[in-house]
């Protein structure tokens, strides 16, 4: 429902939002001044908008800023509107992206988190590949948050996937997390804090996750409290 009005918003004012895009870069060199912090937000803005539309034009648009950014913000916008995006660029970008920051673990944390919130559709698969990646380790908390907890938190298409398969998943991890990192492990499992909301096929497969996370032996007192409130 979401990207239907995003979508939507982007075709009928396409023409207005490509003008905003084009009168709204900020002055070069880059300064983080509140003037050219404006220009850059709403520049990313009507970028992420128009992206929502199949456009090739945009599309190269979108490329053309993330390959001349010199900046974080204008790179990073650019890339999470490639990596939500079907077709060409999106690979290519995480390559760049990867080989330019490979060695700024805090930068890299932004490569996997922006992959991991995604939505396109196989997006539990690229994480489960990016948690077999040589840069990750369940014992580094920074790289778990980027990767399983922008998975859990953020991303509440595939998290709460109608199936119960974001549920299996995150319990799978709590469980595999709890005897590295307890603290970790409970602040992951807060991720189904709010499971008695949704729909009858949700509730149950969040239950059931749940259960199994308190049937794990010797769980961590943090995450077992967690997960008891929860199912109270």
């Amino acid at each position: 429902m979401r990207r239907s009005l995003r979508k939507h918003i982007a075709t009928a004012l396409k023409k207005d939002l490509l003008d905003t895009y084009r009168t709204s870069t900020a002055p070069q060199p880059y300064s983080p001044d509140a003037r050219s912090a404006g220009l850059r937000a709403l520049r990313n803005l009507c970028l992420g908008y128009l992206m929502e539309i199949d456009d090739n034009q945009i599309r190269a648009l979108c490329i053309a800023q993330f390959d001349s950014a010199d900046n974080m913000t204008d790179s990073m916008a650019a890339l999470s509107a490639l990596v939500n995006a079907e077709g060409n660029g999106r690979e290519k970008a995480l390559h760049k992206f990867f080989d330019k920051w490979k060695d700024e673990p805090l930068v890299l944390d932004k490569w996997f988190a922006v992959q991991a919130s995604s939505r396109l559709p196989d997006t539990l698969s690229v994480v489960k590949r990016l948690m077999q990646h040589s840069e990750f380790t369940l014992t580094n908390p920074n790289r778990v948050r980027s990767v399983v907890s922008s998975f859990c938190h953020a991303n509440q298409v595939h998290f709460h996937a109608a199936d119960g398969s974001g549920y299996a998943f995150g319990a799978e991890q709590i469980i595999a997390i709890d005897p590295l990192n307890p603290q970790v492990a409970a602040r992951l499992a807060r991720s189904f804090d709010r499971w008695r909301k949704f729909d009858a096929g949700r509730r149950a497969h969040a239950q059931m996750a749940l259960e199994r996370i308190r049937a794990t032996a010797a769980l961590s007192k943090d995450t077992y409290e967690v997960v008891t409130r929860a199912l109270a």
